[in-house]
């Protein structure tokens, strides 16, 4: 007789299912750091699907989503799950686990009951018009990430999972290191092999962020497999072994670069020359690894804002730099000019398909691709691997948790096709990467946000650019010189000067636009620029009415740092006056 709950550690027999799991549930009354969010709980086994199936977690791989999961930011899983119909209010996460088939539904003909099997994390409907029109479900507006945009993931004795993401287990690797690598492995395949044109080849050189880390360690190796020459950027010289040991042809230390971050604006000469001074620097030491003066194909990127300038200016002509992330920020500034002189290009990458799964899988089996496991931990420290993520105290690498594996080591049953060095990171390395960002976060759409929308909103403060503007128009000529042009900024206690020609406006200059061409030249150098050199051309204008936070997000929008503000007098917008960036410091300064 079946029973209605069996212990942790205690597996059924095959394909006999019960009641009732247990499992570590987030509740959104307990958002917050992992020690308090993640609970044990005992909730009913999940029914499965025609085309899904029922796995008894061996093992499952700890990730970063699940982190923002128990946190409840940026997207309160629960809520958008609930809006999209479903019942459940709870979440049981896991986004990487390794286990056995227990049931399978009607329709499922690739695996079968007692199959060992690991799990990639792509789901989408197979109903979906786009997908059953042969397209990549990547693109499909069903496609979601099990374990986090999906309920019943793996930190529960049962996981469900749609039958198309179960793959072989490796049968060289024990449970847990088995759990470990598909999630970072599939996202770096499809970021390496998703794009035909700049597929990674024999004989290419590959550039990769953060080599010592999970997504760097499976490129690294992904690389290697294909014949091509990786150089990994590191934080530290003493992960230069380990990048190595993976197939590497060498490190970039990059603290020893001190060029980070958005690129300077152009027309800024000492900012942007000495990020152009540091940029080819950090090239040379490229170069220095390779032996060889060549630049990478192909640049693998996850950084984002802090090093994207850096990754287009060193991708070789006609090459990619591809990117799944942004653990620096979103907002990544680029030389256009080397991107389409050059014609490098800038892609985009999320997880991965089927095909690039199980290719990424194959190398794995054959025992080209090592999961990397940084640590392992027992099921009852769950919580605790989820708070060395939060807190940044976590090993490089990749961590799972046991869930249905009574202890560490079961679950290999040959050896390794493919002998290979043993490989580990430096101890008590410190973990100085910022957090990443949520692996998925639902994108602002076209249709207007429901007024009973969970996300919050961005609102004013009611402030209107007449509140704050200086009224009346300052003006120069275009051939003024920057001493004139300053001194009528300083008489008039303005930020902004209107540039006139005839009766018409023709421009703007403010004291950021004397700043910046001020840099980098002499005194006899300043008697040449005249207002009209490094005016903005044209005067980007707003009513008087108009409020002060969407003034500053068309200004944010446009590069500039004035408006030339307007009154409706009769059927004509006349000019009244002025509404600079300083302004705004100045109120939110002074309140």
């Amino acid at each position: 007789m079946t029973k209605e709950l069996y212990d942790i550690g205690e597996a059924p027999p095959v394909g006999e299912v019960p009641s009732k799991m247990h499992a570590w549930l987030i509740r959104e009354e307990r958002f917050g750091e992992p020690m308090e969010s993640f609970q044990q709980e005992v909730v009913d086994v999940p029914e499965i699907g025609d085309d899904e199936a029922l796995v008894y977690v061996m093992a499952a791989g700890v990730n970063y989503n699940n982190v923002w999961a128990a946190l409840g930011i940026p997207v309160n899983v629960i809520k958008a799950r609930n809006k999209q119909g479903e019942p459940e209010d709870f979440h049981i996460g896991g986004s990487d686990a390794s286990g056995i088939v227990y049931k399978v539904g009607k329709d499922v003909t690739n695996i079968k009951v007692g199959d060992e099997v690991v799990t990639h994390c792509g789901t989408w409907n197979r109903n979906c018009e786009w997908v059953k029109a042969g397209n990549d479900p990547m693109y499909s507006p069903t496609f979601r990430i099990w374990g986090y945009e999906t309920n019943y993931g793996s930190f529960a004795q049962f996981t469900k999972v749609q039958a198309h993401q179960c793959m072989p287990k490796p049968k060289h690797m024990n449970w847990e290191a088995a759990a470990a690598y598909v999630l970072v492995g599939a996202t770096a395949y499809r970021m390496l092999h998703g794009w035909k044109e700049h597929a990674v080849t024999k004989g290419d050189v590959a550039l990769i962020w953060g080599g010592a880390g999970g997504l760097g360690s499976m490129a690294i190796q992904i690389c290697k497999a294909a014949g091509a020459t990786s150089v990994a950027v590191v934080s530290n010289d003493d992960k230069t072994d380990y990048c190595k040991s993976l197939g590497a042809k060498g490190c970039i230390n990059r603290r020893d670069f001190d060029h980070w971050g958005m690129l300077p604006h152009w027309k800024d000469n000492v900012g942007y020359g000495n990020w152009l001074k540091g940029v080819r620097g950090f090239g040379k030491a490229l170069w220095d690894v390779l032996g060889e003066k060549r630049s990478p194909r192909i640049v693998f990127e996850h950084p984002g804002e802090s090093t994207i300038p850096t990754s287009i200016f060193v991708c070789d002509t006609g090459g990619m730099v591809v990117i799944c992330a942004g653990t620096t920020g979103y907002n990544a500034t680029v030389d256009l000019r080397y991107l389409w002189m050059r014609q490098k290009r800038l892609q985009g990458s999320h997880f991965a398909n089927d095909e690039q799964s199980y290719a990424m899988n194959n190398l794995a089996l054959e025992g080209h691709l090592d999961p990397c496991l940084s640590r392992a931990f027992t099921y009852s420290e769950l919580p605790d691997a989820h708070q060395l993520m939060y807190e940044n105290n976590h090993p490089h690498g990749n961590m799972s948790v046991l869930i249905g594996a009574q202890e560490f080591g079961l679950g290999a049953s040959v050896e390794a096709p493919v002998p290979s060095p043993a490989i580990s990171l430096p101890k008590k390395d410190l973990h100085i990467s910022p957090h990443p960002y949520p692996s998925s976060i639902p994108l602002p759409g076209i249709a207007p946000e429901p007024t009973d929308s969970m996300e919050p909103v961005i609102t004013d403060d009611g402030t209107k650019v007449k509140d704050l503007m200086f009224f009346g128009l300052v003006v120069c000529k275009p051939d003024d010189d920057m001493e004139t042009v300053a001194r009528v900024m300083i008489g008039n206690n303005v930020h902004a000067v209107v540039v006139q020609e005839a009766d018409e406006a023709i421009g703007v200059v403010s004291q950021t636009d004397l700043v910046l061409a001020r840099q980098g030249k002499t005194d006899d150098d300043m008697h040449e620029v005249t207002a009209r050199s490094i005016m903005s051309e044209g005067c980007a204008t707003c009513d008087k009415e108009t409020s002060l936070a969407d003034a500053v997000t068309a200004m944010t929008r446009m590069g500039i740092h004035r408006l030339v503000v307007t009154e409706q007098q009769e059927d004509r917008n006349i000019p009244v006056g002025v509404i600079s960036m300083t302004d705004v410091v100045r109120k939110l300064i002074v309140g």
